[in-house]
């Protein structure tokens, strides 16, 4: 099998793979500052690194373009889809359903407990914005699809084959630490890319389901979701 190395295939890897090891780094980090920064601010780094991969690479993103917006009964289908898996999402955090306990958590308080609003913002418009962009690139249109065909650019989302789904699905569920919740959400999103063909109803649904989860996190203060 050939490595999936063509242009268009990197272009939808190389942003995940960067967002991946600045996550890595994060986690590495001490907690003291002794690097010089608040560690809480490299995802912030995150933030403008990815997007200006994805900024860079947008006119090569062709299931992005404006003729595949979708109607409004796509728009409201993403919409409910993603609140579903919101629901799902904070329901199925039981031991058993957790591949490890959560690690490199994002905790934007001070020293007194107070909330640090900044690094609250960055993080949710990394969650709800960015996040649901550069997945839905790699997990559904490249992943899922390559899955199908290595020449993954021509596969329609509508042939791509239950195989296919189920690898791609795993291997998303291995990189949450909720692996039964992930499972849902990577059967969820994918359904919607396979049902409606348009890749902007899953990144519409990712972003409700990581945008509410994140209101959520911080009115409840529930710090291991993020």
């Amino acid at each position: 099998m050939n490595l999936p190395f063509s242009p268009a295939a990197r272009v939808r890897v190389i942003p995940f793979v960067v967002f991946m090891l600045l996550l890595q780094v994060r986690g590495m980090a001490p907690a003291d500052s002794s690097w010089g920064i608040d560690p809480r601010w490299i995802y912030g780094l995150t933030l403008v690194v990815v997007g200006a991969l994805l900024a860079l690479w947008w006119r090569e993103y062709g299931e992005l373009s404006a003729q595949l917006w979708p109607s409004w009964r796509e728009a409201g289908l993403a919409v409910g889809v993603g609140l579903l898996v919101f629901a799902l999402w904070i329901q199925l955090d039981a031991p058993w359903m957790q591949l490890a306990p959560p690690t490199a958590m994002f905790i934007p308080l001070d020293a007194q407990g107070r909330v640090i609003w900044p690094l609250v913002v960055v993080r949710w418009i990394g969650a709800a914005l960015l996040v649901p962009l550069m997945e839905e690139l790699f997990w559904r249109s490249f992943l899922m699809r390559w899955f199908q065909n290595e020449t993954f650019e021509g596969v329609a989302p509508q042939r791509v084959g239950l195989r296919a789904i189920v690898l791609s699905t795993f291997v998303f569920m291995l990189a949450h630490t909720l692996w039964l919740a992930a499972i849902m959400a990577g059967m969820a999103y994918a359904w919607l890319y396979r049902r409606t063909g348009k890749l902007w109803v899953p990144v519409i649904a990712h972003a409700v389901t990581n945008g509410a989860l994140g209101v959520w996190v911080v009115a409840t203060r529930n710090w291991a979701f993020w």
